[in-house]
């Protein structure tokens, strides 16, 4: 899951990236916007998910997946895309282009 909240001030979206995966020990997020470099998500046991949180330029696209217990990838089910990575398979894409009519706007 994404969310996103995007500054009035700034020329950047706070993305919160939430995952789920039963019997999961440890989940990575894999992204363009950190040079595909594995950052451990931290486990958020009150609801049972991993959970990142990144400040990301607006008006770009990026790439990223889930790396499962470092040997299964995914891809997040409600991202705001897909795109072929090139090894058979899609990356997930999110988009910090902001809305027209967009809710969770900060100050």
């Amino acid at each position: 899951m994404l969310n996103k909240r995007f500054f009035k001030t700034k020329a950047e979206a706070e993305i919160t990236f939430e995952c789920g995966f039963k019997n999961a020990d440890k989940i990575e997020l894999v992204a363009e916007f950190n040079n595909w470099q594995p950052v451990e998500m931290k486990f958020v046991k009150s609801r049972q998910v991993f959970k990142s949180k990144f400040r990301l330029p607006t008006n770009k696209q990026y790439q990223f997946r889930y790396l499962i217990d470092g040997e299964v990838w995914e891809n997040d089910n409600q991202a705001d895309g897909y795109k072929a990575n090139g090894f058979g398979s899609e990356n997930s894409l999110v988009s910090t282009i902001k809305e027209v009519g967009i809710q969770n706007e900060c100050i």
